[in-house]
């Protein structure tokens, strides 16, 4: 047994026990995601090897924070990908129009800024009012900076032009309240969203959406895990709802392909089949 082989152990003894001792199973996590995170977290934190975390995960409740902090991506933007949400104006926004209500579930939000990308376009659209948007995510640490909507004023540049492309009708910077260093979500974008904690892996079905976007989440699971998510994605849709994936995601092999007509394949937008 050589020294790879070793250390395979020692990450499967460390998952093994963030799953036991906090409830939280990255086991069907992307193998070389999770690789790079446990050996990330053992660099930062100054142990001699993998299994050296043991001691400390296992008695140290706070040693949670750095686990949840390594092992969750926090990466996104405002109107990312700004052709998807140009195709939800004219693809899926015309339908959600024919809803007395609509609901809207953000799986893996983050920071937020998916969610407050959506809110902007249900607004532009005369649909805010009769909206809900659920934010959720496993992250407690990145759900409180959601809820702060609160971001660098660097990334506004950015913002803007991506909001451009996505078919915005106004100035982005409606939105925000400004200071010197920062850029605040006003309160009539987040009056309707609601962050809180879900977790893809151990938790269930949420509510009835006609929306669901979880976008470049399934890229960080195993096949296993992708088929179990997507089918949580399936069974809280509601009939002719729509899902989005990211770019790098897709519905084949999944299972589901004949659950679900194709909207937009460049945009991994797909609309459940009535039955």
């Amino acid at each position: 047994m050589d020294a790879s082989d070793i250390e395979q152990i020692e990450i499967n003894l460390v998952l093994d026990a963030v799953a036991q001792r906090y409830g939280y199973d990255f086991r069907h996590y992307a193998r070389a995601s999770i690789e790079r995170w446990v050996r990330n977290l053992c660099r930062r934190n100054g142990y001699c090897c993998l299994s050296a975390i043991l001691p400390d995960l296992l008695r140290d409740p706070s040693f949670l924070e750095k686990i949840i902090r390594e092992f969750s991506v926090t990466v996104t933007d405002m109107f990312r990908d700004p052709f998807v949400y140009q195709n939800i104006r004219e693809q899926v926004v015309p339908m959600l129009k024919t809803y007395p209500y609509i609901k809207v579930w953000i799986a893996g939000c983050a920071t937020g800024k998916e969610a407050y990308s959506i809110a902007i376009l249900l607004l532009e659209e005369g649909l805010y009012d009769r909206a809900l948007i659920y934010g959720t995510d496993f992250n407690d640490i990145a759900l409180k900076q959601s809820k702060r909507g609160a971001y660098s004023l660097q990334r506004m540049e950015t913002f803007c032009a991506n909001y451009a492309k996505a078919g915005g009708k106004a100035d982005l910077t409606d939105y925000f309240d400004l200071t010197e260093k920062t850029c605040v979500v006003k309160e009539e974008v987040k009056r309707n969203i609601t962050f809180a904690n879900h977790n893809l892996v151990t938790d269930n079905v949420f509510g009835e959406m006609h929306l669901i976007l979880c976008r470049n989440v399934l890229i960080y699971f195993d096949k296993f895990l992708q088929r179990q998510v997507l089918n949580i994605f399936r069974d809280s849709l509601v009939f002719d709802g729509f899902f989005c994936l990211g770019s790098k995601e897709s519905l084949r092999f999944s299972g589901l392909e004949k659950e679900m007509k194709v909207v937009n394949e460049q945009a991994r937008i797909y609309q459940k089949k009535t039955l």
